[in-house]
């Protein structure tokens, strides 16, 4: 186990001196000699699957030595001075942020998760690592969930659907936003996610040749143009191809495109000519082009996206990104930690880029410890946290042209909030495409938002019952407190 783990990490980290690694290994195994989990199995087998999970995202020695140790604080005799005796504060500190507050200490399960995402997030804010250690047990505990009694596999996969997947996505981590969707549909619908799996298994072959066909056809297009670009293809999970046929009201024979395409370039410049190519050799299905490499998705996600249609109006959806953007796409966030690859600088200044660019990508994390204090009900909280970590996003202008992201569902009370606090306790109305529409509209992707303003206006209660960011919920709540104060 120990070799095969050293192997892992030598492989992007080929320098590094991994005894750490070595010592964390030991020192767990000792920490959890004669546990074992529901499945029979010794504990200590789970912290080193979680180490393993996290060499898919090449992370740093100090990251797997803490993914080995994850579970020795909170479930051995091991306390934290001798923890950091013996690793050091950063391991130690890793550690500590994913360790949960006992459940003593609580009235109730609701308010024990509720504490525990709280103390997480106040660890993951100084330590992004702190989150992709607890992903990936999470992932782990999916994998191994079959073990489990009934009930507690439903809380467990619930959880993961709510919070964790898309806790993944906001930080790019795709591949396994996608596991712990599909593996947490397994439990919530076991019998639709069978019914889906089969039917998918069946229309495989034709998938196959749809895809064949598809490389031939591109290829053909393309190629007179002498671009450099590869082909990828990719099947969508199942709970993602569950979501469409939800938002489409279609079953899933009506499904098309049930693999997508991606054309990794080089540069930004090929990415547009290579949208030039397609479409004016292709179909393209209306409305379905986005542009995310001019506006980024909010977890620094980029590529152009259409939908184009063949032979015998066969569909499929098609992304076109750079080899930056791809890897970015693989490993999110993550991607910042690694070490000298693929031509990126070691050197201090892009040193200090990545990191930079990882405390901007939290700055919504940190927006939500200024407004969890507002919010004493933990299930008010744990509501307010899953909007956030919705990803479902719009995307919606001011009058002088700024892009502003918002939840799907926001309306001109969020907007108003997230442009300033003054300018949402001021508003009085607001106007999309120059009509008047009221606080509570839903806003959509590509309208111009402006807010009308007052010097008397001020918000109500009722505001809360339209308005969903947390930002927005948070300020409100503090105007009508103090205003009854006064």
């Amino acid at each position: 186990m120990l070799s095969e783990l050293l192997n892992r990490i030598k492989a992007y980290l080929p320098d590094e001196n991994l005894s750490v690694v070595e010592k964390a290994f030991e020192f767990s195994r000792k920490a959890h000699d004669k546990q074992l989990r529901a499945s029979g199995e010794e504990f200590f087998q789970h912290s080193y699957s979680v180490a393993r999970i996290l060499t898919e995202l090449k992370l740093d020695a100090a990251t797997i030595s803490a993914a080995l140790l994850h579970d020795v604080l909170e479930d051995t005799k091991v306390t934290h001075h001798e923890m950091q005796n013996e690793f050091g504060k950063e391991i130690t500190a890793l550690v500590d942020g994913v360790t949960k507050i006992s459940s003593y200490h609580f009235a109730d399960p609701e308010t024990a998760q509720a504490e525990n995402w709280r103390k997480m997030i106040l660890a993951i804010t100084k330590d992004i690592r702190v989150i992709l250690i607890k992903l990936a047990d999470r992932i782990h505990n999916l994998r191994t969930i079959k073990y489990l009694d009934p009930s507690k596999q439903s809380i467990i996969a619930s959880e993961s659907l709510s919070l964790y997947a898309p806790f993944a996505q906001r930080l790019g981590i795709y591949k396994w936003k996608n596991e712990m969707e599909d593996l947490s549909f397994e439990v919530l619908e076991p019998v639709i996610s069978k019914n889906l799996k089969a039917e998918l298994e069946t229309r495989q072959e034709s998938n196959i040749a749809n895809l064949e066909l598809w490389k031939k056809l591109i290829s053909e297009k393309l190629s007179p143009f002498g671009i450099k670009y590869q082909l990828l293809a990719r099947p969508k999970n199942i709970f993602g191809i569950y979501k469409k046929m939800k938002r489409q009201h279609k079953p899933s024979a009506e499904i098309q495109d049930l693999i997508g395409l991606r054309l990794v370039t080089d540069t930004v410049a090929n990415c547009y000519a290579l949208l030039g190519i397609i479409s004016s050799q292709f179909t393209q299905v209306d409305g379905s082009f986005t542009d995310y490499i001019a506006v980024p998705k909010i977890n620094m996600y980029q590529s152009l996206h259409t939908t184009i249609v063949g032979p015998n109006n066969i569909i499929a959806e098609l992304q076109i990104r750079t080899e930056e953007m791809h890897r970015r796409s693989e490993y999110g966030i993550a991607a910042h930690w690694r070490y000298k690859e693929h031509g990126e600088s070691k050197d201090l200044k892009a040193g200090t880029a990545r990191k930079e660019m990882i405390e901007e990508k939290l700055d919504w994390l940190k927006e939500v410890l200024e407004w969890q204090q507002e919010l004493k009900d933990p299930r008010e909280f744990l509501s307010a946290l899953k909007v956030e970590c919705e990803f479902e996003q719009i995307f919606v202008f001011t009058p002088k042209g700024k892009v502003i992201k918002l939840a799907m569902g926001a309306t001109p009370v969020d907007f108003a909030y997230h442009v300033h606090s003054e300018v949402g306790n001021h508003c009085y109305a607001a106007k999309v495409g120059n009509k008047i529409v009221p606080l509570s509209y839903k806003l959509n992707s590509g309208e111009i938002c402006e807010i009308l303003t007052r010097k008397n206006s001020e918000p109500n209660k009722h505001w809360l019952e339209f308005s969903i960011t947390a930002g927005a919920r948070s300020k409100i709540r503090k105007f009508l407190r103090e205003k009854s104060l006064k």
